[in-house]
């Protein structure tokens, strides 16, 4: 049965004296402000911007079914059934009973945690068969564990800026905010190539020295436009001119190829690029990222980067899980072809339906809003009218101008999910007055 959430406000702390009242402490000048309060100012600054913009984040609480992906209960006013469909679960993967057995099995086994991180205590078994799988996975020599897949990214390419002598990083213009991050922190030169242009990108790899150290960074899928890159191309040219290439598969990983070793996989194209990095949270369901690649630059990124040296390694549950996603989505494509065809159904209806559905090459379902206000008035009007769960996507994520819906269909909506999203949008878009498509 349904019932009233409890409060969660917190109460005010117990008055006390200030520190200028303590015995033995300096008193305050008049007019001072103790404590944290001298910077209340310009926190609520901070956060009264993002709130006249309209980008200020909430964060819908909500507990996912295992079992029932993609349905999850709502922890609002009221409990309430919902349907998600703005998961990066892709193929729900992160409920597949051949994962959480994998779990479970390894809870019981080896308990909880690590034990440190991995030049200390924190590598187990379960990081070595992983990692050994995620190289087969896509061609290469070695792979290396990391945290996160925003940690890959930003301590793979800080370093490799840092090792590399003049490095110069040369990244497309819609690269992940964890690859901006990556160059950023190099504190290398580094130049910007406009989206899959390589007429754009030979014009900058010409500009430098032939022998000058370059790598080349892009994803393989970008996942707020829905496209995809020409990777085979990006890496002969890159070639052409003595640079190496980087490729982000975080949004293609499980998904395309015949093995889900991404679209340099179904390209035929693993062989052209130096590193292939992914992540093991979305289509495979879990937790953590890595980077692919020749075994002697895995040694140094494994030997030099901070951001793995340094940090407790992923609990060998999390990577018992993983592995058992990889090898599953190695085997079978039943669940990239069941998400394929819902992602097609969902396009078709929209259009149907003359809602202003955004270009989109891949499973990534973007609808575009165009004020931030609107969309995330739009996304509460799903969820309070309609029990449907879907994130704004605002600035800084997107370009101001383009808020949207971003929609992702796995293979368990199904057609009647579909057609209740689908009345829902129509719904919300006539009662709020919103353009449609042209």
């Amino acid at each position: 049965m349904h019932q009233s959430k409890p409060s969660t406000t917190l109460a005010p702390p117990p008055a006390g004296p200030s520190a200028g009242s303590l015995p033995g402490a300096p008193a305050e000048p008049a007019g001072s402000v103790s404590g944290l309060g001298l910077y209340d100012a310009a926190l609520d600054a901070a956060l009264g911007a993002l709130r006249e913009e309209g980008r200020y984040r909430v964060f819908v609480d909500i507990e996912r079914r295992s079992g029932a992906y993609p349905e999850a209960v709502h922890h609002g006013a009221s409990l309430q059934d919902i349907v998600v469909w703005c998961s990066n679960d892709y193929l729900g993967m992160g409920q597949h009973p051949a994962v959480i057995e994998a779990m479970h099995e390894a809870l019981d086994r080896v308990g909880a945690g690590s034990g440190g991180t991995r030049n200390i205590s924190g590598t187990t078994h379960y990081h070595v068969l992983l990692e050994r799988e995620l190289a087969d996975l896509h061609g290469k020599e070695a792979a290396l564990l990391f945290t996160s897949g925003f940690i890959s990214n930003d301590a793979t390419l800080s370093t490799l800026a840092r090792i590399l002598p003049d490095c110069v990083m040369i990244s497309d213009e819609l690269n992940h905010a964890s690859m901006i991050e990556g160059i950023r922190r190099g504190r290398g030169p580094k130049r910007i190539f406009r989206h899959n242009d390589l007429a754009d990108l030979e014009r900058l790899l010409a500009e430098l020295p032939l022998d000058q150290p370059k790598i080349v960074a892009f994803e393989s899928c970008y996942s707020m436009e829905g496209d995809f890159s020409p990777i085979g191309d990006l890496c002969d040219l890159a070639h052409r001119y003595n640079a190496l290439t980087y490729l982000d598969e975080v949004h293609a990983v499980g998904l395309y190829g015949a093995r889900g070793g991404g679209v340099a996989e179904r390209d035929g194209v693993m062989h052209k690029v130096d590193i292939i990095e992914g992540t093991l949270a979305k289509a495979f369901g879990v937790m953590g990222g890595y980077i692919t690649g020749s075994a002697r630059l895995i040694d140094v990124v494994r030997s030099y980067a901070p951001g793995f040296i340094f940090t407790t390694s992923l609990s060998p549950v999390l990577c018992a899980g993983a592995l058992a996603s990889v090898r599953h989505l190695k085997q079978s494509g039943e669940e990239r072809a069941r998400q394929q065809a819902n992602a097609a159904a969902l396009k078709a209806a929209l259009r149907r339906a003359n809602l202003p559905l955004m270009p989109s090459e891949s499973h990534i379902v973007p609808l575009l809003v165009g004020d931030p206000v609107l969309c995330k008035q739009v996304a509460d009007e799903l969820l309070e009218r309609h029990r449907i769960y879907v994130q704004p996507i605002n600035y800084p994520t997107v370009p101001r101008g383009t808020e949207r819906l971003r929609f992702t269909p796995g293979p368990h909506h199904g057609e009647a999910r579909i057609a209740h999203l689908v009345g829902a949008l129509e719904a919300v878009w006539t009662r709020l007055k919103l353009r449609r498509a042209a």
